[in-house]
This record gives C-alpha cells, structure tokens and sequence, in this order.
C-alpha cells in the first residue's frame, strides 16, 4: 500500500534524525494544581479542554457546514457522493488534511507527558481503532463513549491487574466486542 510505504518512510526519517531512543519534551505548562479534590497538571487540564472543544467542534463542522456533511456522504458511499455533484477528490485531500492537523495538535499536547520515539503511533492506531469499533463506525457519541471505555479500562487494568498489561486490554476488548457485537455499541443503521 503506498500510504503505508510513505508512512514507514517516515518514521525512518524520523528514526534517522532523532534516533530510536525514547525522547522527552519539555512543558511550559509543569504546574500542579487541585481542582475538586482532583491532583492535576496544567499540561493535562490544557489537554482534557482542548479535546473536549475539538470534539465540539469537529461535531458542528461535520452536522452543521456543506463541507461536513460532503465529508459524511462520502464516508458513507463515495460513489453516491460523486454522483450527486460532490468532489470526492478535493474531499479526501480536506479530510486528509484535517485528520493530519488533528493528529499533529493531538501529538504536540500530549508528548510532554509522553515518551516520544519514532514508531509510537503503532499503539496509537490500534487503540483508535478499538474505540471506533468499540463506539460503532459512523457515531461520534459512540466514539467518545468508546474512548472512556478503554480509557476506563485500561486504567482499572493496570491497576488492579498490571501495568504490564495495560495495552493488551485493548486487543482483549475488541476482541469481545467484535464476538458480541460486531457492528459496535453505538452504530448507526446502514454501518
């Protein structure tokens, strides 16, 4: 697949730059701060708000603008998109676009709490691909619901069972949900 060849050779150009070793990067925002008997740092705080204004607003661009509801018809049937006057192929560059800037905000804010090394969004994938499973192909709600699942039980996993194990909770749970309900929690008719 030519986007997968493009994507290896970029994290060998990463690789080849920075190394194979685990990276740190530095945060402006270190502060500890208590909020509702909650212990957090502002790099967090700065992360859970903006995920909750980019999921809102990704929400009304999709629901409520020409060019979200072009992208949604061609998720849903490209074909049928292109035959109602829609230009699939300037909106696969946007949508390719858009998801490669939400990608590079979500990475930005999160490395600082992070270990960053060239082949760390392999995990990454994998778990926004159990929680698009999870929520149900084509549901947003079902999608952020699925992200506190995984989230929730990663954590009581790691937890309770072992940090070791942390990940491998995510193969567990979808494993489960594609066995029991394979179209996701949350799917739309017609997905």
């Amino acid at each position: 697949f030519p986007i997968q060849k493009d994507a290896e050779n970029l994290e060998a150009f990463a690789q080849f730059v920075w190394g194979a070793d685990y990276q740190t990067m530095p945060t402006p925002y270190g502060d500890v701060v208590s909020i509702f008997g909650l212990t957090l740092t502002v790099q967090r705080i700065l992360i859970i708000a903006s995920a909750v204004i980019i999921m809102i607003l990704l929400y009304l661009f999709l629901k409520k603008t020409f060019i979200g509801a072009s992208i949604i018809a061609m998720a849903q049937n490209r074909e049928g998109a292109n035959l109602v006057g829609i230009n699939t192929n300037k909106v696969a560059m946007l949508t390719f676009f858009l998801s490669g800037s939400l990608a590079a905000l979500a990475a930005s804010l999160a490395s600082p709490i992070n270990l960053v090394f060239p082949g760390m969004g392999h995990l990454v994938i994998l778990k926004a691909f159990v929680i698009i499973i999870l929520g149900g192909m084509g549901s947003i709600p079902g999608a952020i619901v699925g992200g506190y699942i995984l989230g929730f039980s990663e954590s009581l996993g790691a937890t309770y069972v072992s940090n070791d194990y942390k990940d491998i909770i995510a193969f567990a749970i979808l494993v489960i949900i594609l066995t029991v309900k394979p179209n996701g929690l949350f799917a739309k008719e017609g997905h």
